[in-house]
């Protein structure tokens, strides 16, 4: 059995109207100490770590964070979130975490942590504002799904489930920046895989569990998010366990918990929408 404590979307920075970025510092200290109580088998941050302002505040911040997070006693593994590349390149991320930020997968012992960290930048003085997947990233998901020979637990920042944004905050009215456009290739690209494949993810702030082609995709809440929380942060923090079965706990005041059992067969593919002969004649 192995033992994953997660932390995302830690947003230290200044509040704002849902993100209680002033108490984030207090909150990763607590989980800090919580995280060397369990001795998990390895730490994943799973990005957005500052709420972002200018290159030189969000490097103090970022440092800020980092001075916490390195009081981990398991090991530590980062991805980037969408602020932690508003003004910081991932080059600037890897020297304030000490440590590469390439895209990789770990040997777990029974299964595999796949770690995508796909471009988490958010393109806003474009024509069609939003994520851009690059087709790198896409490649080396398809690469990793093909070659995986036991069961693999992605990460990343950004989800690609492609679940219902419906009650959430952000994302309701503007869906299109919860994910990927490309999510569905790479969705595509994980269902290649024949061996069980489960998926988590930070960035919507809430806590999900969405079943696609026979793959869970998990998303976990924000340390410091209060939509769901009556303005108080949600203080959450996870810990998941694989083996057999998926068991999945978020601890704080938005808990929530999942048993989960990814299956090596895929579904059958969908129904093509009703009427549809009727349609084009």
């Amino acid at each position: 059995m192995t033992r994953i404590a997660i932390i995302t979307d830690i947003h230290h920075g200044a509040p704002s109207h849902t993100k209680r970025g002033d108490t984030a510092l207090e909150l990763l200290a607590a989980f800090t100490d919580w995280a060397n109580e369990q001795k998990p088998d390895l730490v994943l941050d799973l990005g957005d770590r500052i709420s972002d302002v200018d290159s030189e505040t969000d490097a103090r911040l970022e440092r800020e964070v980092a001075d916490i997070l390195a009081r981990i006693e398991a090991p530590l593994h980062h991805v980037c979130g969408n602020h932690d590349r508003d003004h910081l390149s991932v080059a600037e991320n890897e020297e304030i975490l000490g440590t590469a930020l390439a895209s990789e997968v770990i040997d777990l012992g029974a299964w595999q942590l796949a770690l995508w960290r796909a471009d988490a930048r958010i393109h806003r003085n474009v024509p069609r504002p939003g994520f851009d997947l690059p087709e790198t990233d896409l490649l080396w998901l398809s690469r990793m799904a093909q070659q995986a020979d036991k069961p693999t637990l992605l990460a990343s920042h950004v989800p690609i489930s492609g679940h219902a944004q419906t009650g959430n905050y952000y994302f309701q009215r503007t869906p299109g920046f919860s994910t990927y456009p490309q999510a569905e290739r790479a969705r595509a690209a994980l269902a290649q895989a024949r061996v069980p494949m489960a998926a988590i993810a930070g960035h919507v702030h809430w806590n999900t569990v969405t079943t696609v082609d026979g793959i869970p995709h998990m998303t976990q809440q924000s340390l410091t998010e209060s939509f769901t929380t009556a303005g108080e942060p949600a203080r959450a923090w996870g810990l998941l366990q694989l083996g057999e079965t998926i068991h999945w706990q978020v601890f704080g005041d938005d808990p929530f918990e999942a048993r989960l059992t990814p299956s090596r067969r895929r579904w059958t593919p969908p129904l093509a929408p009703f009427f549809a002969d009727l349609a084009a004649e």
